[in-house]
């Protein structure tokens, strides 16, 4: 016979199931000489099948900051995040899952914090350096300017008979056409506005006597119509001082570069070996 509870089979004299205990109906009606009534074969047990549990956002939320552990604020959040999901996890008795999630985002988040100091003693060493760098090749850019302005004095000098440029200006003049005595192209157009490699470039034109400029009547049958001078100076001056350029550099008609460490140069600095 089989049981009505738990639908196990039972030998037909039997008092009790064998599986749940259960007195048994027809032993039951048996000793009470009435028939046992029909019972039906077992039908299988309903099972009930629990809905996937979500997975945690915070979780999520924490992997996807410790993929970017290397930025600091992006680890430290996924370390919150991640010990949030886990205690979250544990609570939910099985509704939420993403407890590896949670664990992966806390292992990356532990690594970015782990790697901020050696980004820091790296940065340390690595941004004086490139600061240096930097430094050194805007005075070398800078010389290497006031030399080829110093040779485009002296060429124009030479082929415009008016003495040496009246400005920065003068010996530029690229995209206008053909060269001539007020726009010479013997330069170009970054080295002509005076700020070129963090540095500022100041062109003076001067005059023997102090006097006015004049244009000669070779420099006229030229086409000059601004006058020249006997000498010049031209200063560079670095934009900040320390981050742009450490030294002040001075030039002249003489062709001779000069240089200070920590104010304006002049004539009287130190020459550029």
């Amino acid at each position: 016979m089989f049981c009505t509870r738990c639908g196990a089979e039972n030998p037909n004299t039997g008092q009790f199931c064998t599986r749940c205990g259960t007195t048994l109906q027809a032993a039951s009606a048996s000793l009470a000489g009435v028939a046992p009534p029909a019972v039906s074969p077992p039908t299988a047990p309903a099972h009930a099948y629990a809905a996937a549990g979500e997975t945690s956002g915070k979780a999520i939320g924490s992997l996807a900051c410790g993929i970017f552990f290397f930025v600091f604020p992006a680890a430290v959040v996924a370390i919150i995040l991640g010990h949030l999901a886990l205690s979250e996890i544990r609570k939910s008795a099985g509704r939420i899952q993403g407890h590896g999630i949670a664990v992966a985002g806390l292992v990356l988040g532990y690594m970015g914090v782990a790697f901020i100091p050696f980004i820091l003693i790296v940065a340390a060493i690595a941004i004086p350096n490139l600061l240096r760098a930097r430094i050194a090749a805007n005075e070398a850019s800078t010389v290497g300017t006031l030399r080829i302005i110093n040779t485009a004095a002296f060429t124009y000098s030479t082929e415009y008979s008016n003495g040496f440029p009246p400005n920065l200006e003068t010996l530029d003049g690229t995209g206008i056409g053909s060269a001539s005595c007020d726009y010479a192209q013997l330069i170009d157009s970054s080295r002509a506005s005076g700020a070129r490699a963090g540095y500022v470039i100041t062109y003076t034109l001067q005059t023997a006597d102090g006097s006015a400029p004049t244009l000669s009547p070779e420099a006229v049958k030229k086409g000059c119509t601004i006058p020249g001078g006997s000498a010049y100076t031209v200063i560079a001056d670095p934009v900040t001082r320390g981050t742009t350029g450490s030294r002040s550099f001075f030039t002249d008609h003489t062709g001779v570069i000069r240089f200070s460490i920590g104010g304006p140069a002049t004539a009287d600095s130190l020459p550029i070996e």
